[in-house]
């Protein structure tokens, strides 16, 4: 039985994991798992072992946010380094650690492996966003891992030894709105709809933008749905009032259903458009944060659909307001201008050009390496 080393630090990374998990259990049967993940998946998988941290421990946003988690970083790369050293002198070893985004953590790690000379090899799988900055990793990330799984086709632009093992969102999602369901969104009476937010899963998106939300939900007259991930349904503390919500947490069925989404900058953004719901991007960080970015990103749009376009030469999908521009009246009048049809007309682009689900890929790697 073959056992791995996983770090995946953020929500979306961990559902990602999912997926790969599923499919390596359907394929190639029982495998055991170490590392940092959310130990939830323990249950819906079935497994046997425990992870030496939670990912939840290490959920934070922005440059701020991440300080006080570096010394815990350290601690958690210290042990894991131990951990597959241990393994390796006891003439096993693991067959791979799997590295999911999170380039803040997983580059030091590798780095640490590589210099303790473990000989267990090294997967990044969702590449360093090296297309919007610190270009530098680029030599880093190749030295340092033995397998570059990217999951956007223009990675290859930039990192020469990376793998397009298909996206994600494309194994997660497992239904898209059709032609009738896209027809029926421009026919429908305003009290009819259904509306919903996505204020993010991180503590600060969450306090920054439900105020926003919950005033902006009481303009519209149909069904308003507040999307509340699963690890934080615990957690209805850091949504404040909710009422004239419904509550719901499968993301890709509320999509699904949505005829319109107020969204926080994230996966679901692409999730959205993947599927065909009409959304608009609203993001709120903490000032320095977006100072930074400001000084080091170069990027035209910050949701990962309008990047696609961008990469395409294509115009933007949807729209997107930063900062002091999150406000109810800009949400409210560009819904009412919303450009329905150009937005439909560039959903089939998306899903074309990402092609296929990366999960039957990333487990065949785990298999063969």
């Amino acid at each position: 039985m073959k056992s791995f080393i996983v770090c995946a630090l953020e929500p979306s990374a961990n559902l990602h994991l999912k997926e790969v998990l599923r499919a390596y259990q359907k394929e190639y049967g029982k495998f055991e798992l170490w590392g940092i993940y959310d130990e939830n998946l323990c249950k819906e998988l079935n497994l046997s072992s425990k992870p030496l941290y939670s990912s939840h421990e290490f959920s934070a946003m922005g440059f701020v946010e991440v300080l006080p988690l570096i010394f815990k970083a350290k601690r958690a790369i210290k042990e894991l380094v131990s951990l597959a050293l241990e393994r390796e002198k006891e003439g096993g070893g693991f067959n791979a650690v799997l590295c999911i985004d999170s380039p803040a953590f997983n580059i030091p790690l590798a780095k640490a492996l590589k210099k303790a000379n473990s000989t267990t090899k090294r997967i990044y799988y969702i590449l360093p966003q090296v297309w919007a900055w610190k270009r530098g990793r680029i030599p880093v990330v190749e030295e340092h891992f033995d397998v570059l799984a990217s999951i956007l086709p223009f990675d290859r632009e930039f990192f020469t030894k990376s793998i397009y093992v298909g996206h994600p969102l494309l194994d997660e999602i497992c239904e898209f709105k059709d032609n009738f369901n896209m027809q029926k969104i421009l026919t429908k009476k305003e009290e009819e709809k259904t509306i919903a937010f996505l204020p993010g899963s991180r503590k600060s998106e969450i306090i920054r933008l439900m105020p926003i939300f919950r005033e902006l939900a009481t303009h519209f007259k149909g069904e308003k749905v507040l999307c509340v991930p699963p690890f934080n349904l615990e957690k209805m503390h850091l949504y404040g009032d909710v009422e004239g919500f419904k509550i719901e947490s499968n993301t890709p069925n509320l999509l699904k259903r949505a005829d319109f989404a107020f969204i926080c900058s994230g996966t679901a953004t692409l999730e959205a458009a993947l599927v065909g719901t009409p959304f608009i991007l609203a993001y709120k960080a903490k000032a320095i944060d977006i100072f930074i970015a400001r000084l080091f990103v170069k990027l035209k749009h910050i949701g990962l659909a309008n990047i696609f376009c961008d990469f395409a030469g294509k115009e933007p999908l949807n729209p997107e307001f930063l900062q002091d521009e999150v406000s109810v009246e800009n949400l409210l009048n560009t819904y009412n201008k919303f450009a329905y049809k150009p937005f439909f007309a560039k959903v089939g682009f998306l899903k074309e050009y990402l092609g296929f689900g990366s999960a039957k890929n990333m487990a065949k790697i785990l298999d063969e390496i």
